[in-house]
């Protein structure tokens, strides 16, 4: 694996749309106590039914302590298309402690490690230290055999960029342009380093993402593209809900939008869960917080989206929250792709862990000497 320095753009390189086939999918095994728990095993239950969905069609490139090895390879039931990867990590956000993909023409493949600072750093990070998750992009990427892009100047999460593979990138100002990132640089700064970086041409800038995300907005929980000019938004008719605002700004941007070949975008409204989901008493025992660590409190407003789901070659896996939309969720996503199964996934376990399927998924896209 060699380190680069040049910009993939320069290099003909840019991030596919993850619609696009992949060679397969980057997760970390769960295991932080202020995270999934001093019992993790509800959560780790389904970040195996995730994994053995996505398995179905693509690979799955699992890291893991040493000292949870043998758990996750018993609980995995190893299908031949698994692969654990024994490697330390500080949490298990693959999306945004891993590296993102890029590929060229001919789909060579290449990743870019950008600097992670736990979604903000001493200003308002999540936790206190994040060393072990810095060294994961390399970590996936050298385990596909694929050169690295040395971004380490730039503050970025996976999870804070959506593209559609054809020039177009959406993102929140609410996450990258927060004090934690990337304070010394611009709006235009950020665009610039955004299109060196990606191969985008245009990038469309919603205010906010879903309510009280404690990322800042990732707009992976609240916007993202199902095709070409088409997308799904969170969205609620309850004027009441904070939720409302955020939403309906975003939807009077992206109806006066074009992405970068000059479509005007169809958006198809994802309703977010009826009810706030929230934590409560019972799940706060469980949980045991580090110093310096972001911590929960009883009643608190999680940030539930249908929208984090994940697109994998033959399915989508969509998160369930035991809520009336559930279905209504599924039966939208449904019409948006046509062509892979859509299944839902009870996804609880995840959410109060403080993200969701996208959140633990990191797609490595196909390149010309795979088939998939």
């Amino acid at each position: 694996m060699k380190v680069l320095n040049s910009y993939p753009s320069d290099d003909g390189f840019y991030m596919p749309a993850e619609y696009d086939r992949h060679l397969g999918c980057f997760m970390i095994w769960p295991q932080r106590p202020g995270s999934w728990g001093k019992d993790a095993s509800n959560a780790r239950k389904a970040f195996c039914e995730v994994a053995s969905v996505i398995a179905r069609s693509e690979d799955v490139y699992m890291a893991v302590s040493k000292e949870e090895y043998d758990r996750a390879r018993i609980m995995l039931k190893d299908s031949g298309r698994i692969h654990l990867i024994k490697a330390e990590s500080d949490d298990a956000w693959a999306r945004d402690s891993g590296a993102t993909f890029v590929v060229d023409n001919k789909h060579n493949l290449r990743g870019i490690d950008w600097q992670f600072n736990a979604w903000g750093g001493a200003y308002d990070g999540l936790y206190a230290s994040w060393d072990k998750d810095q060294k994961l992009a390399s970590l996936i990427s050298e385990t596909v055999d694929a050169d690295i892009y040395d971004a380490g100047h730039f503050v970025l999460e996976g999870g804070s960029i959506h593209v559609d593979g054809e020039g177009t990138l959406i993102t929140t100002e609410e996450c990258l342009l927060s004090p934690g990132r990337n304070p010394r640089m611009s709006k235009l700064d950020i665009e610039n380093e955004l299109k060196r970086y990606l191969g985008v041409e245009k990038i469309i800038w919603l205010p906010f993402g879903i309510y009280n995300d404690e990322t800042n907005g990732h707009v992976d929980n609240f916007c993202c593209f199902v095709s070409p000019s088409e997308v799904v938004l969170a969205w609620t008719d309850d004027k009441d809900d904070p939720q409302y605002e955020n939403s309906r700004l975003a939807f009077d941007i992206l109806s006066k939008e074009t992405d970068a070949k000059g479509r005007r975008i169809k958006i198809h409204k994802l309703p977010i869960p009826s009810r706030p989901v929230c934590i409560d008493e019972a799940d706060l025992l469980n949980f045991v917080f580090e110093e310096g660590e972001d911590e929960r409190e009883a009643g608190e407003r999680l940030a539930a989206s249908y929208v984090n789901f994940y697109i994998s070659n033959d399915n989508v896996l969509v998160p369930q929250f035991g809520d009336i939309n559930d279905r209504k969720a599924l039966d939208i996503l449904a019409e948006c792709f046509p062509d892979r199964e859509v299944i839902g996934i009870y996804a609880m376990d995840i959410l109060k862990g403080g993200g969701n399927i996208h959140c633990i998924t990191q797609q490595i896209p196909w390149r010309n000497d795979e088939r998939c």
